[in-house]
């Protein structure tokens, strides 16, 4: 009998060690997995989870440095695409001390991003104007800091600026948020609140871009932020340590300047009545949009007829390409061949040697052949060049660099 139990004994002794060992066995295969990837903030370089969106040190939202992230590359892989963009750190400074750019110009032109971007460049700035000698600031009447361009980063910039007490300026070439009355998107939609500096949480869900105007607008009359339109930025240059900035003929001063402008610069124009009005773009972001709409292209260019077959594979939509030449004479040989075949399957009616006389709310009258055209229109994309800030960049010694930039999972994937 006491053989017995002591027999059961040591068979549950041997059970519960042996339990004992496949559960240590369990924790050492725990901690030889692989830990879920991680990445460096690129302002503080805080270690931060692959799923996190904003950085656990600092605060900064993530997405914001992916072009500060992006590695410079010769050949982009399947899996991204070259962009060339100026050389910036973390806090969105050029490799010219004082001179940020955030935006379009920086390489992305998501609402989201330029608000996150010019926000991040103004705290940088503060901190940097902490430094700086008053004494010298007071005696040339110098400004901390220059924001040229007045769209969602230039605003975010200006309004963290003023929350911070800077003196400032927002220079404006044309009307307030010009960039976004520009814009070609009839819906604007956020998943996600935008924190706006001075205001708060800013929820657009399902908005117009009038819509987001209205709110600009509200934001800077509340606020009293200073902005001075119809200032076109000229000419920027060193002087010492300060940026001597001439804007339609007015010269400002300044420690720092924030270029918060488009990446095509100065959109050429038509110069015709009606190219004032809200149906007029110089860009397409999202071509869904003009589905079943009567569109008009101007121009004969690469972005003229990438415009004219992208809006043509859209459902319903009417498509008419002006230009004023005879022949497609500047255009790559893979465009030509696409042109000519949507011409004749009838999905884009092309109109050579034809210019655009004006623009009415639901027509456009045009010059072709030396008679007058009058056309269905919703809207009329303008697509006849511009006058690029490369010039600019280049006289201030901003150095610029090809960036590999990842593309998104389904475009990856589909190549």
């Amino acid at each position: 009998m006491f053989a017995t139990t002591l027999g059961f004994s040591a068979l549950a002794a041997l059970a519960v060690l042996r339990q004992i060992q496949l559960r240590n066995s369990g924790r050492r295969g725990a901690a030889r997995r692989p830990a879920a990837p991680s990445r460096p903030c690129a302002r503080c370089q805080t270690v931060a989870p692959a799923i996190a969106t904003s950085c656990p040190g600092c605060g900064a939202p993530l997405q914001a440095f992916e072009y500060v992230n992006a590695r410079e590359a010769l050949v982009a892989g399947a899996a991204a695409y070259r962009e060339l963009v100026p050389t910036l750190d973390a806090n969105f400074q050029t490799n010219v001390p004082g001179l940020y750019i955030v935006g379009e110009l920086g390489g992305r032109g998501l609402i989201k991003n330029a608000v996150n971007e010019g926000k991040l460049a103004i705290e940088h700035v503060c901190k940097a104007a902490a430094q700086d000698n008053a004494a010298e600031d007071d005696a040339t009447h110098a400004l901390d800091v220059i924001i040229v361009g007045s769209g969602p980063a230039g605003l975010s910039a200006g309004l963290e600026a003023l929350k911070s007490g800077l003196k400032y300026v927002v220079l404006e070439q044309g009307s307030l948020a010009d960039s976004v009355r520009q814009y070609p998107r009839h819906k604007i939609l956020f998943a996600e609140p935008l924190h706006v500096p001075l205001y708060g949480d800013l929820w657009v869900a399902d908005a117009s871009k009038e819509s987001l105007l209205q709110m600009w607008e509200t934001i800077v009359s509340e606020t009293g932020l200073r902005v001075e339109t119809e200032r076109r930025v000229e000419e920027i240059v060193r002087q010492g340590w300060l940026f001597r900035v001439r804007a339609s003929g007015k010269d400002y001063r300044a420690r720092r300047v924030v270029l918060a402008m488009g990446r095509r610069g100065t959109p050429r124009q038509l110069g015709v009545p009606g190219e004032e009005l809200e149906k007029v773009f110089y860009d397409i972001i999202e071509m869904e949009e003009f589905a079943e709409r009567h569109v008009l292209v101007v121009g004969g260019g690469d972005n003229a007829i990438e415009s004219a077959l992208g809006l043509a594979g859209q459902e319903g939509t009417t498509v008419t390409l002006s230009y004023r030449g005879n022949r497609f004479s500047r255009i790559r040989d893979r465009l030509r061949v696409q042109i000519a075949a949507a011409e004749r399957d009838g999905s884009v009616s092309v109109l050579l040697g034809s210019r655009v006389k004006r623009i009415l709310s639901d027509v456009v009258v045009l010059q072709a052949d030396g008679e007058t055209r009058i056309i269905p229109n919703d809207d009329v994309v303008v697509r006849i060049g511009g006058e690029p800030p490369s010039a600019l960049l280049e006289a201030l010694g901003v150095r610029m660099v090809h960036k590999e930039v990842p593309l998104a999972p389904d475009v990856a994937n589909a190549s």
